[in-house]
């Protein structure tokens, strides 16, 4: 087998390329602060200055950098991935940036017979380490199945979702959910304070619920958002849903409203709860 290359060795990027470190054709790494090299180097990877260098050297090279400028530096730069002048070359992109960003790349690398796949990744640093991330791959499917088995050795879920771009655009709503859903614990956490619940209680009553329940992902079943009409496969599921979602919402609405603590999303999820669903509010489909 060729070579693989990983350029930027942090938090995600060294145990993301840790389990590269026996790759039949060797892993090659580049990283701007030594000491980030050191342990991969003494695990058998070859370490080079470049990511010119790393190109020379790997038939894959993936990049988990900061940001986009960072990223169009190891790609463009005068030191980056296409200097080295190698056609053949797949270039993956996890770093999280905008998508535009990976098409941009994508239209400058074609021309010099380099693909651009951005491969963002989801399960944080805990799954990096453990070999069992998803990755969203966007690009060209001979460049997104040449990724797949490298990959495969830090990845758990692997997916193509279409086009160079498709990849951002997956982890960027992906994330929406992630921080939309920390900023939603944070208001349960004051409206239990409040009550006098002990928030580390409460913290294990749902990590221990969401590990059986799935969390939010148990809601996304359908392949649309366009709304449900009666007869669906789903439709009497998710009408109990609602009447269970929006009676808990409101309770808990009501509940602040008595300790005096203010439930903003609350507010915003009690009146959105339904359409999410692709249903009426309760009220409205009963004057129906």
């Amino acid at each position: 087998m060729t070579g693989v290359g990983f350029v930027g060795l942090g938090q995600m990027g060294a145990p993301m390329a840790g389990h590269l470190v026996d790759w039949p054709g060797g892993l090659v790494v580049c990283d701007v602060a030594p000491d980030a090299t050191a342990p991969l180097a003494e695990r058998g990877a070859t370490v080079v200055r470049t990511p010119a260098e790393v190109a020379r050297r790997a038939d894959v090279v993936s990049v988990m950098v900061l940001d986009d400028d960072q990223v169009r530096e190891v790609v463009l730069g005068p030191e980056g991935i296409l200097a080295a002048g190698r056609p053949g070359v797949v270039v993956a992109v996890h770093s999280t940036i905008r998508d535009g960003t990976a098409e941009a790349l994508a239209a400058e690398c074609r021309p010099h017979q380099v693909a651009v796949v951005d491969a963002p990744v989801s399960g944080g640093f805990m799954g990096a380490h453990e070999g069992r991330l998803a990755v969203m791959v966007g690009g060209d499917p001979d460049a997104v199945e040449r990724c797949r088995e490298p990959f495969s050795r830090w990845a758990k879920l692997f997916v193509p979702v279409g086009p160079v771009g498709a990849g951002t655009r997956a982890k960027l709503a992906r994330n929406l959910l992630h921080f939309i859903a920390f900023t939603g614990a944070f208001e349960a956490q004051r409206l239990a304070e409040a009550a006098g619940i002990d928030l580390k209680t409460l913290a294990d009553v749902v990590r221990h619920s969401d590990r059986v329940t799935g969390g939010p992902g148990a809601i996304m079943l359908r392949d649309t958002t366009a709304p449900l009409a009666p007869g669906d496969d789903w439709y009497d599921m998710l009408v109990h849903v609602r009447e269970l979602g929006e009676k808990d919402l409101t309770l808990a609405l009501e509940l602040g409203a008595r300790l005096g603590v203010d439930l903003p999303l609350g507010r915003v999820a009690r009146d959105r709860f339904a359409a999410g669903l692709g249903l009426p509010h309760e009220e409205e489909a009963t004057s129906d």
